[in-house]
């Protein structure tokens, strides 16, 4: 039983991965809110909840740099190496969140606001570091405004779908990831 939960997890782990590869297209259809809609956060995040953090984490890591590397977008550095780190903090930290509390509604919201800050955390210091080591700044306002006001549409639909795709997929009768 063990084998096939594994195993689960892997297909459902490269299933995200593909998602967040694909979902950019998708969004950049929309040309004003297309990026602000952080399509590849979604499936990483869903990935940290389901398959637990070290998938998410993996899958969070490498889809920005795999479609960096191979699409050419989001540019490699600092934008790709720094959402690389961001969005594994998000896999992560769901995962992390959604094993450690109770499986209730009101804690899958708060494993996803804790593992959003701290996600927006992680990227505000990669960007920092990554701005210092070529020479530029990262200020806070660079930090405010790529963390929270450009991407208020994209934390809406996370806050939206998110927790509504949890508690429909995060059922034993759908799909049983529980060792």
């Amino acid at each position: 039983m063990k084998n096939h939960i594994k195993l689960l997890k892997v297909i459902l782990s490269a299933l995200f991965l593909a998602i967040a590869y694909v979902l950019p297209f998708l969004t950049g259809q929309i040309p004003e809110i297309g990026s602000m809609l952080c399509p590849m956060h979604l499936p990483v995040l869903l990935c940290g909840f389901l398959c637990g953090w070290p998938w998410g984490l993996a899958v969070g890591f490498i889809a920005p740099l795999f479609r960096s590397l191979t699409l050419g977008m989001p540019p490699l550095f600092p934008t790709a190496v720094c959402m690389a780190f961001e969005v594994a903090a998000y896999g992560a930290v769901a995962g992390l969140m959604h094993k450690l509390l109770p499986r209730k509604k009101p804690y899958i919201y708060c494993s996803l606001l804790i593992a959003m800050v701290a996600g927006r955390l992680v990227w505000g210091t990669a960007m920092y570091i990554c701005m210092g080591i070529s020479g530029g700044s990262f200020t806070f306002a660079a930090f405010l405004a790529g963390a929270v006001t450009n991407a208020i549409p994209g934390i809406i639909v996370q806050l939206v779908l998110v927790p509504v795709l949890v508690m429909v997929l995060d059922n034993p009768k759908i799909i049983d990831l529980r060792e």
